[in-house]
C-alpha cells in the first residue's frame, strides 16, 4: 500500500512521520497483532505491550550504540517537564549547574533550574538574537552538569561540536535526536520530546547514565524521580501506549534505512539543497549569522523585501507547502527538514523560491 503525500509538511512539530509508520500505526488501531484488540485498548501490563517497550529500548540503544552504563526511559510531559526534572534530580540546593543559552528553549530551562539550585550561564548569544552558537567559554570543574540545547528550532542554529569537559553533559535533543550519530558516552543525560524525529507528541525519551539516576539529593514526588521509571521499566503508571508504539515503528524505519549515519547523509543532502538556493537567491536572506552553526533540521530565513512575505506564502500554499511560517515570536519563514521529510519536498520548496525570484526579482 502506498501512502500518498497530500502536502509538503515543513512544520516544526508536531511534524511529518514516515509513511510506513502511518500505515502500520493505522492497522494497529483496528487490531494490534493477533491480540484481537486495538493498540488503544490493550493493557500496558500485557506481554504484547511489554514487548513493545523492550524493543523500543533496544532500538534506541542500538541506534545510539549505548553501553550498559545507560538506561532508556519513556516519560511524559515533553522537554518542558525535563527542564525542571533535570535539576530536581541532579542538582542540590547548594550546588551549581552550568547552562549555555542559545535560544528560547534553553532560556526556559535556565529559569526552571534556578528554582532548585545555583545556575551559572557560561555563554549566551541572546544579544544577537541567538544568531550563533557561543564557543568562547570555560567549564568550571565544580558544576554538577552542563546543559545545552543541541538544536534551536526557533532561531535555526545547531551544535556541530560538543564542549570538551569532564562535567556531565545534559542535552535537550528534542528537535535533532536520531538525525545523526552522537557519541553518547560524552553525555550524562539526553532528553527529547517525541514530536520531531521520534514519533507523535505524548511521550518523552530520556537516556540517562545509570550513576546519575540515583543522584537526587532531595525528597522527590514519585512521578518526578528518574529512579521510579528506571526501576519499573518505564511502566510505573499507564504510559502513552500508542505514542511509544509509533516511536518504536519510527526507530525500526531508521534502522531499516541504515541507522543514524544514513539519516545524517540524507539530512545533509536536504539541508545542502536548501541552503544552496538560499545563498544564491537574491530575494531571500538567512537569519543565522554564523553559517557554520546553521541547523540541518530548521532553516530560518526571510524575504529581503518584508512586504513580499505574503506573496511568497501564497506561492507556497499553491505548491502544497505547509508549516513554512516562522515561529510566532520570530516571524519570517522556517523550513523544518526532519528525518521523514523527503528530499522531493525540499526540491518543491527550492522550485517555489525560484518561481518567486522570477516573478518579483
Amino acid at each position: 500500500m502506498h501512502y500518498p503525500m497530500k502536502k509538503h509538511n515543513f512544520g516544526a512539530g508536531p511534524s511529518i512521520l514516515p509513511a510506513t509508520v502511518f500505515e502500520e500505526g493505522s492497522k494497529a488501531i483496528k487490531e494490534f497483532g493477533s491480540t484481537g484488540l486495538s493498540i488503544l485498548e490493550i493493557s500496558h501490563r500485557s506481554k504484547a505491550f511489554e514487548q513493545v517497550v523492550e524493543e523500543s529500548k533496544a532500538l534506541a540503544a542500538e541506534l545510539f550504540g549505548l553501553s550498559s552504563d545507560y538506561e532508556v526511559l519513556f516519560l511524559t510531559g515533553g522537554a518542558s517537564t525535563q527542564f525542571f526534572m533535570v535539576p530536581m534530580n541532579l542538582l542540590g540546593a547548594e550546588e551549581s549547574a552550568g547552562y549555555l543559552d542559545t535560544g528560547s528553549w534553553s532560556s526556559k530551562a535556565i529559569a526552571e533550574a534556578r528554582l532548585f539550585g545555583s545556575v551559572e550561564v557560561l555563554a549566551s548569544s541572546k544579544s544577537t538574537n541567538y544568531s550563533y552558537i557561543p564557543r568562547d567559554f570555560e567549564v568550571p570543574a565544580h558544576l554538577q552538569y552542563l546543559h545545552l540545547t543541541s538544536n534551536n528550532t526557533i532561531f535555526g542554529t545547531q551544535y556541530h561540536w560538543w564542549p570538551s569537559t569532564d562535567v556531565p553533559l545534559v542535552a535537550d535533543m528534542s528537535s535533532d535526536i536520531f538525525s545523526r550519530p552522537v557519541d553518547v558516552s560524552r553525555f550524562g543525560l539526553i532528553y527529547a520530546g517525541a514530536q520531531k524525529n521520534i514519533g507523535p507528541a505524548g511521550v518523552t525519551l530520556v537516556i540517562a547514565r545509570k550513576d546519575l539516576i540515583s543522584k537526587a539529593k532531595r525528597q522527590l514526588p514519585t512521578m518526578l524521580n528518574y529512579k521510579t521509571f528506571a526501576d519499573n521499566n518505564s511502566l510505573y503508571n499507564t504510559p502513552p501506549v500508542y505514542a511509544i508504539y509509533l516511536s518504536m515503528l519510527t526507530m525500526r524505519w531508521i534502522k531499516t534505512l541504515g541507522g543514524l549515519q544514513a539519516m545524517e547523509s540524507m539530512n545533509r543532502s536536504k539541508a545542502g539543497l536548501f541552503y544552496a538556493e538560499l545563498d544564491r537567491n537574491p530575494l531571500f536572506k538567512g537569519v543565522v549569522g554564523a553559517v557554520e552553526d546553521r541547523s540541518l533540521m530548521n532553516a530560518t530565513f526571510n524575504t529581503v523585501q518584508p512586504e513580499l512575505e505574503k506573496r511568497f506564502l501564497e506561492l507556497c500554499n499553491e505548491a502544497g507547502i505547509i508549516g513554512i511560517e516562522g515561529h510566532r515570536s520570530a516571524g519570517g519563514f522556517r523550513a523544518s527538514m526532519y528525518n521523514a521529510l523527503p528530499e522531493e519536498s525540499v526540491r518543491v520548496l527550492v522550485e517555489t523560491m525560484r518561481a518567486f525570484e522570477k516573478q518579483f526579482g
